[in-house]
C-alpha cells in the first residue's frame, strides 16, 4: 500500500492509499488544500484539528450544493428525454397541402388572340399615321 505525502495548508502529511489511487488521492489533497489557504488567509494560524475540519465542511458544503444542482439537471434531462421519446413516438404530421393556381389553356389562347389583335391595331395605326404623314 503505497504512502503519499500531501500539503494542506502548508503542513506535511503522510496518507496511505490503495495501489493506483494516488493520483485521486491527490487531487483531493490539492482540494482540501485550497480551502484550507483561504481560511488561513483569512485568520492565521490555526490549529491542525480545527484547519482539517473547517476546510473539509466547506468542501463538504460544495459537494452538497453540487450533488443539488446535478440532482436539479438529471431531472432535467430526464424530462427532455421523455419530451425526445414522445415526439419520436408520433406519428408524423400530415403533409401540408399547397394549391397553385393553374391558367386555363382557354384564358391562354384568349390572351394570345387579344394580343395577336392589339398587334394589328397598332399595325393600323402605324400605317394611317404614316400615310397622313406622307401624303
Amino acid at each position: 500500500m503505497p504512502n503519499v505525502e500531501v500539503m494542506i495548508g502548508g503542513r506535511s502529511f503522510e496518507v496511505a492509499c490503495q495501489s493506483g489511487e494516488e493520483p485521486f488521492l491527490e487531487a483531493a489533497a490539492r482540494a482540501l488544500d485550497g480551502e484550507a489557504s483561504v481560511l488561513l488567509s483569512q485568520g492565521g494560524h490555526l490549529p491542525e484539528s480545527r484547519m482539517l475540519l473547517m476546510s473539509g465542511l466547506m468542501l463538504a458544503d460544495k459537494t452538497v450544493g453540487l450533488e443539488e444542482r446535478l440532482r436539479g439537471l438529471e431531472s432535467k434531462l430526464a424530462a427532455a428525454e421523455a419530451k425526445i421519446a414522445e415526439l419520436e413516438g408520433a406519428p408524423a404530421p400530415a403533409p401540408e397541402r399547397v394549391e397553385v393556381p393553374v391558367i386555363p389553356p382557354s384564358v391562354t389562347e384568349t390572351l394570345a388572340e387579344l394580343a395577336a389583335r392589339a398587334e394589328s391595331l397598332a399595325d393600323t395605326v402605324e400605317e394611317k399615321v404614316l400615310g397622313a404623314a406622307g401624303g
